[in-house]
């Protein structure tokens, strides 16, 4: 076997490793869509009822949030609950002028009659894991509800909520996500149909056939017995609500999901907010693999939570491994297309085939969750070619922070931007450098789109051109995004149809 032969076999081995291992998870996507319809109909009611209701402590975390600190706070004392069972802590750690807001807006609460606490740190160790944990020092409820800044939840979302914690073996109980701005843009429409997908069909699926969820951080309530047997707020990873959630529920602890109760908040309006976002949120989880995925395997959990945390906690290496299909795609494509190094036709239908069912899998998943949401996935169709675009020109961004993760590179916890209304940056937010990332999602654009055309005018390729012309599109977009919000953020104040185009402008 010559060397030219072998490293061709080689790198169509790894080329078909890498497409079936993004095709897997993909199909996993499938499983949950079956567990969801299986199980949808067995609802979890209360136990019983509170013949008194319990002390609760409301805590509300928050980092430069000038734009939203005095809407949370006020909405938060808007709540239907009994005054003399109702504290409520602001745990504030911020450095700008949303510590007067918040100072201002807790006396007034005060004056009103609110057991209400202002506690401000002059550090951030431990981030928001670390606000909890200190507030946690003078909290006075059994339980403690949770609300990020951008919250605004609706005044019965205690009295609908606590009563499930008359089962003893309940920990936490989770609230669905709505979003303030979902019609703002196609950017925030998009991100409401990713986290529909993640509420109505991963927690549904999850909670109610026995696997293991993951607490979302906010608009949910803790019991504080569970907190402390789990082990307590932890700041080794950048998600601390997916750590303590998986500590708790190996510990015997139970989630209750309640799709129908919702909590509005804003969706991060442009794209350097939303990279931002998504770039915590794949590098604490990657963390929380490595941190946990072992102790779930030695548990005595049973073996289809094990089956399920697994694919959940490493679902982040997706990333990966659709970066490095992007990458091959031409090679594999120019060796199909040489007679030297062209496989049989059926090496195509395969290639093809797994490709389709993996694309097709997220298709059908967000189709689900938008028919429960409203009935009807036709609206949805429309964009889906979109969210595929989107979802892969993410991959490069979401990639470092696997790979930040697995090299064990420590990194800030960057607070997602809060906008309030989702028109104006917040004056003085956090822009950073542009760095070379865009530089590098723009040149995968262009490679993508040579790639389209390769593919138009090779028949061995062809049928695969309209997925690497969305592909390409999606890198455009974010490339492009990102360095229109960087020329914008030149002003002081950035509108939401600079950083993300609007509806009219929609292509």
């Amino acid at each position: 076997m010559s060397v030219e032969v072998l490293l061709n076999t080689l790198f169509m081995t790894v080329y078909t490793f890498v497409l079936v291992m993004v095709s897997i998870y993909g199909l996993h996507r499938w499983v949950l869509v079956m567990l969801y319809y299986r199980h949808r109909n067995r609802r979890t009611a209360p136990a019983a009822v509170f013949d008194e209701l319990p002390a609760v402590t409301i805590q509300l975390p928050m980092y430069n949030e000038q734009l939203v600190a005095r809407r949370i706070i006020e909405q938060t004392c808007r709540i239907d609950y009994p005054r003399d069972r109702l504290q409520i802590q602001v745990l504030d750690d911020s450095t700008d002028d949303t510590c007067r807001i918040a100072r201002q807006a807790v006396q007034r609460a005060r004056d009103s009659g609110f057991d209400i606490e202002y506690i401000h740190r002059d550090h951030r160790v431990g981030y928001k894991a670390g606000a909890l944990a200190h507030g946690m020092k003078t909290a006075t409820g059994q339980f403690i509800t949770i609300f990020d800044a951008d919250f605004v939840p609706a005044p019965d979302i205690l009295r609908r909520s606590i009563h499930y914690f008359t089962d003893p073996r309940v920990c936490v109980v989770q609230t669905r996500w709505e979003h303030l701005n979902r019609e703002a843009s196609l950017l925030t429409r998009s991100q409401a149909v990713f986290l529909d997908g993640h509420f109505i069909i991963e927690h549904v699926a999850r909670n109610r056939s026995g696997r293991f969820m993951s607490f979302n951080g906010t608009a949910g309530t803790w019991r504080r017995e569970a907190i402390a047997d789990a082990g307590g707020w932890q700041h080794d990873t950048l998600t601390e609500d997916m750590d303590l959630s998986y500590r708790a529920q190996l510990r015997g602890w139970r989630f209750v999901f309640l799709p129908d109760l919702t909590a509005p908040a804003e969706l991060p309006p442009d794209i350097g907010a939303f990279k931002a976002q998504q770039h915590r949120w794949t590098k604490g989880g990657t963390q929380t693999a490595l941190k946990l995925l072992h102790r779930i395997w030695l548990s005595r959990a049973p073996r289809k939570a094990k089956i399920e945390a697994t694919f959940h906690l490493t679902s982040f290496t997706v990333h990966l491994y659709m970066v490095l299909l992007v990458l091959m795609s031409f090679p594999a494509m120019f060796l199909q297309s040489v007679p030297a190094t062209r496989g049989t036709p059926w090496r195509a239908l395969f290639d093809l085939g797994v490709f389709l069912l993996a694309t097709l899998s997220a298709g059908t998943f967000y189709l689900a969750s938008q028919r429960e949401l409203s009935g009807s996935w036709r609206q949805t169709l429309k964009y889906l070619p979109f969210l595929m675009a989107l979802g892969v020109g993410m991959c490069l961004s979401n990639a470092k922070a696997v790979l930040e993760a697995l090299l064990g590179r420590q990194s800030e916890f960057v607070r997602t931007p809060k906008f309030g209304d989702g028109t104006v940056r917040p004056p003085g937010a956090r822009r950073g450098k542009l760095g070379v990332l865009p530089w590098i999602e723009l040149a995968f654009a262009i490679y993508l789109s040579v790639c389209t055309v390769f593919a138009s005018i090779h028949a061995q390729s062809m049928m695969g051109a309209p997925f690497l012309a969305i592909f390409a599109f999606g890198f455009w977009y974010v490339s492009l995004l990102s360095f229109q919000v960087r020329l914008a953020g030149r002003r002081r104040d950035v509108p939401a149809s600079v950083a993300s185009p609007s509806a009219k402008d929609e292509p």
